[in-house]
């Protein structure tokens, strides 16, 4: 598929990561990929807690928007055959980078979720920890993560949850009040900001997800635990208010 071919908020969101990379992502880098555990999300939900991969040892995993491929370097390290793909130029350079310094090397390819050149049924488990699940088009990401998975392979991704997406308003972070209707959520364009996002509510998930041939075996929707409720993460929400309302959600399912 040609870029011509791709959505517009393809370009805008390479923009916007590029930034992002240059500000603080790539300085992330080295502290994200050192850490043995397998984390989720912006309160690191640990998981073996969650347990929403289960043992990943041996396994094909495509990461669908990557980013700097910390994700896949822990999977890596547990013995995955990881391949990272994200189509910021700038972040694929930081992850090449931390594999030079850190040994763990899998492929990384350029190209966005809603459209990757990787062949059919080749993995086993499709992961995307913000990636893909918010940046990239729904529709378009999960019929890719679908058509790259083998029978029985996995799918598990991480996004906003939708109660935090209807309590955010366009500036500051999440009240109690909600700011926006439930459809409104579907692309997202924050004032000032360059990038797009896409957000879906659980009907909408449940739907997608079913009619891509994939059966749902979770929704995990993660809290702040209690010794970080008096702190702010990412100018988008408070542990107070996450300890309350999920703001997060972690699905799993299986393609047919």
């Amino acid at each position: 598929m040609s870029s011509s071919e791709l959505p517009d908020s393809v370009a805008r969101n390479v923009a916007y990561w590029t930034l992002s990379n240059a500000e603080r992502t790539d300085a992330r880098a080295a502290d994200q990929w050192a850490r043995d555990e397998i984390t989720w999300g912006i309160f690191g939900a640990a998981e073996t807690e969650v347990g929403a991969l289960g043992d990943v040892e041996g396994l094909d995993v495509v990461e669908l928007g990557c980013g700097t491929a910390y994700i896949s370097a822990w999977l890596a390290k547990r013995g995955a055959r990881p391949v990272g793909v994200d189509p910021t130029p700038a972040q694929l350079a930081t992850a090449r980078r931390m594999q030079a310094e850190t040994g763990i090397e899998f492929p990384l390819v350029e190209a966005a979720g809603e459209a990757v050149p990787l062949l059919d049924a080749s993995f086993d488990l499709a992961v995307s920890e913000y990636g893909a699940a918010l940046w990239a088009v729904p529709e378009r990401w999960v019929e890719e993560a679908a058509r790259l998975l083998r029978p029985g392979g996995r799918l598990v991704f991480l996004t906003n949850s939708v109660l935090i997406m209807l309590c955010v308003p366009d500036t500051g972070v999440a009240v109690e009040e909600l700011q926006r209707p439930q459809p409104a959520i579907y692309r997202l364009e924050w004032p000032g900001e360059e990038g797009v996002e896409y957000h879906l509510d659980h009907g909408g998930w449940i739907r997608l997800l079913r009619a891509s041939g994939f059966e749902i075996e979770a929704l995990h929707e993660l809290y702040a635990p209690e010794e970080k409720r008096s702190e702010t993460y990412e100018d988008l929400v408070t542990g107070e208010w996450a300890g309350n309302w999920p703001a997060e959600e972690l699905w799993v399912a299986r393609k047919r």
